[in-house]
């Protein structure tokens, strides 16, 4: 899936949608319709505040909480409530655990649902064709392409999300973090680590 909008996603160049976007949002504004700063407001909030931050909370407190780890895998929609997420997404989210033993990936075949609440705006590439199809027929091949080499007697499990069930990863805590606090934590945890198409950042990869 080397033609995937991964790349993309972090360089500089806009695709043919999110051009059609500014110019949209360009025209509105001029005629009055759209405050900008308004909806910077709302899109930073989705990035930053109602999106993967919130998500790597929840992952943080998973590593550092054993009763809400085990209140998150037997029923997600209601731990993750309890940290104050609630919403009519987050009505049917499930956390699938990642151990040496088995690796998770999240796709959605049909469509691209996902847990905006958790999980922050969806990456481009996870609408596109070519994640959605190869996720489920190579899904080791995909995490190749985003760089995730796992042992080859990790099994890999692919979730398909529906409008009904969300998913999110819960992935393996880096090891070095014995004693780091939570918002600490949740900085090594990274949106694609909740898809799980990436891995948690390491110790050493973030600012002390």
């Amino acid at each position: 899936m080397a033609d995937h909008d991964h790349a993309t996603d972090h360089g500089s160049e806009l695709s043919e949608t999110q051009l059609r976007v500014r110019a949209l949002e360009t025209i509105l504004t001029e005629k009055g319709y759209v405050d900008p700063a308004a909806l910077d407001a709302i899109v930073e909030t989705y990035e930053t505040k109602i999106g993967p931050r919130n998500g790597a909370i929840v992952v943080a407190t998973a590593w550092t909480d054993p009763a809400f780890k085990q209140a998150l895998l037997a029923d997600a929609t209601k731990a993750v409530a309890q940290l104050g997420h609630i919403s009519r997404v987050g009505d049917h989210l499930v956390a699938v655990e990642n151990t040496p033993q088995r690796h998770n990936m999240i796709v959605c075949t049909l469509c691209s649902c996902y847990p905006w609440e958790v999980l922050g705006l969806p990456p481009v590439w996870y609408k596109s064709a070519p994640y959605r199809s190869r996720a489920v027929k190579d899904p080791r091949g995909v995490l190749a392409d985003f760089n995730v080499q796992l042992p080859k007697e990790t099994e890999i499990r692919v979730w398909d999300s529906t409008a009904e069930t969300r998913f999110l990863v819960l992935p393996m805590r880096p090891a070095g973090t014995e004693g780091w606090s939570k918002e600490r934590l949740a900085d090594l945890v990274t949106r694609d680590s909740m898809i799980g198409t990436g891995l948690p950042r390491k110790p050493g990869e973030i600012a002390q």
